[in-house]
């Protein structure tokens, strides 16, 4: 059975394609509900946007060891996001 509770667990395992049919398929019984709306446009930017690993800055993370490096990688990623 699907449900808003089972797409929410999906999503939260990392599950994002499984969560977004789920998803999709409840707004097509309840056309009005704002929840999944959110749900599908949340996931679908998620989709967009997601362009792979960078391996550099995941490298980079995995080693950062100061507050500069730290804000350095928090900048990359207010970029990335914007």
């Amino acid at each position: 059975m699907k449900t808003l509770t089972l797409a929410s667990i999906y999503e939260l395992q990392g599950l994002k394609d499984e969560a977004l049919e789920i998803y999709k398929d409840l707004l097509k019984e309840d056309p009005n509900n704002k929840d999944v709306k959110i749900a599908i446009k949340r996931l679908s930017g998620i989709r967009k946007k997601y362009l792979g690993v960078n391996e550099d800055m995941k490298k980079f993370f995995v080693k950062m060891d100061s507050d500069v490096e730290f804000l350095e990688f928090e900048r990359w990623l207010v970029k990335l996001w914007n």
